[in-house]
């Protein structure tokens, strides 16, 4: 790290002049095809012109929303708010027809001055802004169109080490959210050893999927090949998502060295990578996989690397590491080439919160994966979170950090602040307490230097890698009906099948219990979480008045909760009115596929006639997967919004494809597609591929 690189600006500015037609990044359209490329050369150009423009509008210091799809041009304005010593604030454009509570909630607390997007997005966005008076004011400003020749209008703005140099707003948060203030020294720090960690350097190529709004993916994807030199290759998280061998080819072609994300990405290549894809696949240059941002499962490793060992895999190029945006990215790591540490703890111990190792007998053993080691300048202690005095070896306590990557706080939240990042040890005989530590939420131990993290002290709920604050999603359900009672539920995540689900345990209004529609009820809360958190509801729980565990001044036991989940809130208890799962029955699934309808509507040549047999599959489709009945299913409601997460969704366009022979964009399905406009598609597509049979057997 060269002393006079105190900034990323000063990084880029170097890189521009030593290798300015090395190329940084390379995008593919759909995980499949190169769309556009970078050099070091071009992003610093773009960059200028684009700072150049914000300075016109804007004055350093200022905080910058960018609104961006998967891409190239979300780098270009994210080192464009650099250039400019704008504060820049990565975030998700809004969807398509519909308001977005988090964005709202992001752009009042960040203060922010001026949205930077797509032209294309900018062209929706401002009808919307208008109807937003708290965000009418705001200046909109579409990268894509901006003056190149402004770049040599650019000047270096008065910025060192300790400006901010963006806000990391913790995904998942609408009411509170709380923007992470990372400044260029923290950045810098961290980037230098992960770099260390991942022993990474300009002959190293990566492949990422991972959005950038998501700090796994700012720092790892975007911002990495600026200060290490590595070459990224970028795809959508939906291209990913939908195939997720499209991934593993990238890494396979680019002969990757380097890549990851949370370990449910892994066991998907294991779930939905077909072995026949497997064939030619070579991942043997892959040496750094890091696993991180949620827990890590030592059986999605070992099947990991079970399938795709004929590949070249092998189980020591798993790089499990911990970290979160209070850090920037990473506190700990192990080191390259190291099989990952495995402890197997005696589970009733665990729940005890004593660390020992299991022996030959016991009834439960937990698997915990080690998370490597503590970053040289970062200290990784075990506290007692209620007496702040460091735990014994055989203990588990709260991890608290400190170093030089633990950023400056959260932005205009002092109280907080202090509470998260100036923690201090109890005072003893020798003196005051050590500190200022981090305190992260988080539970763990260190076993012969290495950081095993056992759980979350905080009732934060990690699905898929995305953080989502349980008070956000009680008060979504608390509204979704009258019959509910405020503030008197409980969400939290369980472990099902191997994966993390979202269960929601909610008192019913005393006058509604004789009269309760249970399944109108339960279809409200899906439908209003799915619209508002994106998110499946896989367990619905309605219980009597007075019976959610709560403590004496009122407080939701969320933990509580957790254990009576499989216990007391079991279908013959008699305080449960239902408890309803949304389960998709893999022989209903097939059955479906050879129902009549799907060979009638195949048969069928006349799109006319074929069009409403397309709408009726996938009404039917739709119905057996949310579980509602079609008849209560609106064709021209958003699909997303009918209760299915992301992922469900992935698996529906996949069947349909399968089903149907025809090609969908995840994307669109995503963001604006109905019953009524995807079954046109589908049914042009059909047309489509009836007239190349017909023209072949010609």
């Amino acid at each position: 790290m060269q002393k006079d690189n105190a900034t990323l600006v000063d990084l880029l500015r170097h890189r521009a002049r030593s290798e300015s037609d090395k190329r940084a990044y390379t995008f593919l359209k759909d995980g499949e095809v190169e769309e556009a490329s970078l050099t070091h050369g071009q992003l610093d150009r773009q960059a200028r012109a684009i700072a150049a423009r914000l300075r016109e509008i804007t004055t350093p210091g200022d905080r910058a929303l960018l609104l961006y799809p998967a891409g190239l041009e979300f780098i270009a304005a994210f080192f464009g708010c650099l250039y400019a010593g704008v504060i820049a604030v990565p975030t998700y454009p809004p969807r398509q027809n519909r308001t977005d509570a988090r964005f709202a909630a992001i752009a009042l607390d960040a203060q922010a001055s001026v949205v930077l997007t797509t032209a294309e997005i900018l062209s929706g966005l401002d009808a919307r802004l208008t109807e937003m008076p708290e965000l009418r004011d705001l200046h909109r400003l579409a990268t894509d169109d901006a003056d190149i020749e402004m770049a040599s209008g650019w000047r270096m703005p008065d910025i060192d080490s300790e400006t901010l140099a963006f806000l990391q707003y913790t995904s998942g948060s609408t009411g509170t959210p709380k923007g992470v203030m990372v400044s260029h020294r923290n950045l810098i720090h961290n980037l230098e050893y992960t770099k260390r960690g991942g022993e990474l350097g300009p002959a190293d190529t990566g492949v990422f999927w991972l959005p950038a709004y998501h700090d796994m993916g700012l720092i790892s994807g975007i911002i990495k090949p600026v200060y290490t030199g590595i070459y990224n290759i970028l795809m959508s998280p939906a291209a990913f998502l939908q195939r997720p061998f499209r991934w593993l080819r990238a890494i396979s072609h680019y002969k990757a060295t380097y890549g990851g994300g949370p370990d449910f990405a892994y066991a998907l290549c294991v779930d939905k990578v077909r072995d026949e894809d497997c064939e030619g696949l070579d991942l043997s240059h892959w040496r750094c996989a890091f696993n991180g941002a949620e827990p890590i499962r030592k059986e999605t490793l070992d099947r990991f690397a079970d399938k795709f060992g004929t590949c070249g895999f092998r189980k020591e190029y798993f790089y499990p590491c911990y970290g979160l945006a209070e850090v920037v990215l990473a506190a700990s790591g192990p080191f390259i080439a190291d099989e990952p540490i495995v402890f197997e703890a005696n589970e009733a111990h665990l729940g005890k919160h004593r660390v020992r190792q299991s022996c030959q007998g016991d009834s439960g053993v937990k698997f915990l994966i080690g998370s490597g080691h503590a970053w040289p300048g970062m200290e990784v202690m075990i506290v007692d979170p209620e007496t702040s005095i460091p735990c014994s070896p055989d203990r588990i306590g709260e991890i608290w950090i400190r170093g030089e990557s633990v950023t400056q706080g959260y932005w205009n939240r002092p109280e907080k602040t202090e509470q998260t990042f100036h923690a201090y040890l109890a005072d003893t005989d020798a003196g005051p307490g050590d500190g200022p530590f981090l305190r992260t939420g988080d539970f763990g131990f260190i076993r012969d230097s290495e950081l095993f993290v056992t759980g979350r002290m905080k009732d934060l709920i990690i699905i898929r890698g995305q953080n989502y604050y349980p008070q956000d999603i009680e008060f979504t359900v608390a509204r979704s009906h009258p019959a509910l009672a405020p503030n008197c539920g409980a969400a939290f995540g369980i472990d099902l099948e191997n994966q993390e689900r979202l269960a929601i345990v909610q008192e019913v209004r005393r006058e509604h219990v004789r009269k309760l529609d249970a399944r109108r009820v339960t279809e409200a809360i899906r439908k209003a979480v799915a619209k508002e958190h994106e998110l499946q509801a896989y367990v619905v729980i309605l219980i009597r008045p007075g019976t959610i565990p709560k403590t004496s001044s009122g407080k939701i036991q969320r933990g509580l909760c957790v254990k009576k989940f499989f216990t007391d809130f079991s279908n013959n208890d008699t305080n449960v009115l239902v408890r309803s799962m949304a389960t998709m029955d893999k022989e209903q699934q097939k059955q479906d596929k050879e129902s009549m309808l799907l060979r009638k509507l195949l048969e069928v040549k006349d799109p006319t006639a074929r069009l409403p047999l397309v709408e009726l599959y996938l009404l039917e489709q739709l119905s057996e997967l949310v579980g509602l009945p079609a008849t209560e299913i609106d064709t021209e409601e958003l699909i997303i919004a009918l209760g299915i997460d992301s992922m469900i969704a992935v698996g529906f366009v996949r069947a349909l494809e399968e089903d149907l022979g025809v090609s969908l964009r995840m994307e669109e399905l995503l963001e604006e597609a109905t019953i009524v406009n995807l079954a046109r598609e589908i049914n042009e597509q059909l047309s489509a591929n009836n007239a190349g049979k017909s023209e072949g057997d010609a």
